[in-house]
């Protein structure tokens, strides 16, 4: 083994210790996760909803802001922020007001609250055409098929240099895509484990690269629990207000708006727990566009009522152009600078190795 050699294995080693040590501190945070969940289960339904149990839920979303913070690999801090810090405070902050998924008649019990609550999933619900199309539990072929797919890409990504800029951003839109279902794939088969096989979970992707608008895009096949979440906690209740002074359409506009506003934040601030640099807010400017856009999609589509509609053939393939387009200039531009690509693939490689696995 010559000197070129011993300095990959140590490298790797000291690589392979960090990671098994992030690993020790990303289970302790799932276990005070769960702890500080049985206390929500147990305490804050005793209290009135509304700024009361608001009150005894903030040491929670609190302790859940603080907790993804000892964590740096991409890997195990996604998750840790969006589980927690976003979907999870979410979920309590509309708990508090009686409302979301944790609220319930008649109460859930103990283990599908502390997975409502932790995992990106909502129980199906009735006449929910989506969840009716669509295999929540993830279809093992599927999912073997998109994991091949994955492995190849990540082959594909030694000759990125050479490869059109183009190309390469599709290819991280695909993993992105293919990476987010394979964590909700877990989340699923972790619920089925240690809750039952009797409980059906909702889809949380719908097909997206065969959305016909982007209203179609973000509201019924990106990404559907975030949706939902937003939904519940900002567009109804913005919508609900100003329709009233603005009238219906202008007050679902401004709704759209504010939603996709509180979205961009919310990106944000998870690529500041995952990159731990200062925010640029060109995400912000992303989902900014695309509320704008969403807002008058609707409007042009009020305004000529079903007179004049651009076939499928047009509509889906411009669509997805505009979404990867502008995601490529405003969404990952900032992770890209900071080499999260490169960090991704060695993380990728390491885990596959610490598995036994033949890494790239």
């Amino acid at each position: 083994m010559d000197t070129y050699d011993s300095f990959n294995m140590l490298i790797f080693h000291k690589g392979n210790m960090e990671l098994v040590e992030e690993l020790k501190t990303f289970i302790n945070l799932w276990i005070i996760a769960i702890f500080s969940i049985y206390y929500c289960y147990l305490i804050p339904p005793r209290i009135s909803h509304g700024v009361p149990r608001l009150l005894s839920l903030l040491p929670v979303i609190t302790l859940f802001f603080i907790l993804p913070l000892p964590i740096s690999t991409v890997h195990l801090a996604f998750p840790a922020f969006f589980f927690l810090v976003w979907l999870g405070n979410f979920k309590l902050l509309l708990f508090a007001f009686n409302r979301g998924p944790l609220s319930s008649t008649p109460p859930l019990p103990i283990l599908p609250f502390i997975a409502i609550a932790l995992l990106p999933i909502n129980p199906k619900q009735p006449n929910n055409k989506i969840s009716d199309s669509v295999d929540p539990s993830h279809k093992p072929i599927l999912l073997a098929v998109k994991a091949v797919i994955l492995n190849v890409m990540l082959h594909f990504y030694k000759y990125k240099d050479n490869l059109n800029w183009d190309v390469v951003i599709i290819l991280y839109f695909i993993h992105m895509y293919i990476g987010l279902e394979f964590w909700f794939a877990i989340a699923a088969f972790l619920v089925k484990i240690f809750v039952g096989f009797g409980f059906i979970i909702e889809p949380q992707f719908n097909e997206p690269y065969l959305a016909t608008s982007l209203q179609d895009f973000w509201g019924r096949r990106w990404n559907l629990m975030s949706s939902s979440i937003l939904r519940a906690s900002v567009y109804n209740p913005i919508r609900a207000i100003y329709t009233p002074t603005l009238g219906r359409l202008r007050g679902q506009m401004l709704a759209i708006l504010v939603t996709f506003v509180v979205s961009g934040i919310m990106h944000e601030l998870m690529y500041l727990y995952i990159l731990r640099v200062r925010p640029t807010w060109e995400v912000t400017c992303f989902f900014v566009l695309h509320g704008v856009c969403t807002a008058v999609e609707v409007a042009v589509k009020k305004a000529v009522n079903g007179r004049f509609e651009l076939h499928r053939m047009v509509s889906g393939p411009v669509t997805v152009a505009f979404v990867v387009a502008t995601g490529g200039w405003l969404l990952i531009a900032q992770p890209l600078r900071n080499g999260v690509d490169a960090k991704v693939i060695n993380e990728h490689s390491m885990i596959l190795k610490l598995l036994g696995l033949k890494g790239l």
